[in-house]
């Protein structure tokens, strides 16, 4: 007979494999703890803009009141009772989608013409103009344009806010064509296409995410510019930032007032955001290529 020799012990786990597990637990615990704080801060401000819209001027100041309070509707009724809102809101939505189309319309050729041929000192250029400080532009843009008659009018806050959303969508186009193969480029000036034909049929439809993105940026910029507008507008042509200091008078500050037409003006940037981050994943998707 064979003497039956016992089974060795089940070895324990290392404790080396577990140190690498609990260090990615502890990673990933201080990423969402670092997640979370940020967007608390960023968070706060906006959830208490919102909820000082349905309050009163007394339940605003009251410490007491910052979560629970009786909502009401009064501030948004005289937002609109005042009759200015929804004129200026017409003027923003002209000037940002004028501005924006005109931009793309000259940025986007441009940002192809510097990444394709190689001119990223004009692409420098092109940045210089974004970065110079816009209020040192506007006592001699209004000098200009007060020559001009046109202070007071559409084409001067197109014009305005074309100085900054030109720029901004060059830079951005400008490292999206860098991203393109050259090689469809080359195959259709094969089949016969121009150059400028070759990016009007290929590189153009390719782009049309970074296109879309850099539209909604250019979009945001000039529904939220105040600066340009309040100097370069009049009652008729008004934009949102500037209908909004009808709430602030020399004696007193409407804070609910104010708060419901801030969140009124957030809506549309909120809802560009959101569907243009859609629109960019969609694009990109649809955008690639199998080499």
């Amino acid at each position: 007979m064979t003497a039956t020799l016992p089974r060795p012990a089940p070895v324990a786990a290392s404790s080396g494999r577990r140190a690498p597990l609990r260090s990615k637990r502890r990673l990933e615990g201080l990423r969402f703890t670092a997640i979370a704080l940020v967007s608390l801060v960023f968070a706060a401000p906006l959830v208490w803009m919102v909820l000082a819209a349905f309050k009163t001027n007394v339940q605003i100041g009251n410490p007491d009141n910052a979560l629970v309070f009786s909502p009401t509707m009064q501030n948004f009724r005289t937002v609109f009772e005042q009759g200015v809102f929804l004129p200026a809101m017409m003027n923003s939505i002209i000037v940002a989608l004028v501005s924006t189309a005109l931009s793309a319309l000259v940025a986007v050729p441009a940002a192809w013409a510097i990444g394709r041929f190689g001119m990223r000192r004009g692409g420098g250029w092109v940045l210089i103009a974004r970065i110079i400080p816009a209020i040192s532009l506007l006592v001699p843009w209004y000098y200009v344009f007060a020559r001009l008659e046109l202070v007071g009018g559409y084409t001067v806050l197109v014009l305005s806010h074309m100085f900054v959303s030109v720029p901004l969508i060059t830079w951005i186009m400008i490292g999206f064509f860098e991203g393109l193969p050259v090689e469809l480029e080359e195959a259709g000036r094969v089949d016969g296409l121009s150059a400028f034909g070759a990016f009007l049929r290929i590189s153009l439809p390719l782009a049309t995410a970074g296109t879309a993105t850099a539209c909604v940026l250019a979009a945001v910029f000039s529904w939220n510019n105040f600066i340009f507008a309040l100097i370069l507008s009049d009652e008729t042509t008004k934009t949102l930032p500037v209908a909004l200091f009808n709430f602030i008078s020399y004696a007193s500050v409407d804070w609910g007032g104010l708060m419901a037409a801030s969140t009124l003006m957030s809506i549309p940037v909120v809802l560009a955001a959101v569907f243009g981050q859609r629109y960019l994943v969609a694009g990109l998707t649809a955008g690639a290529t199998k080499g």
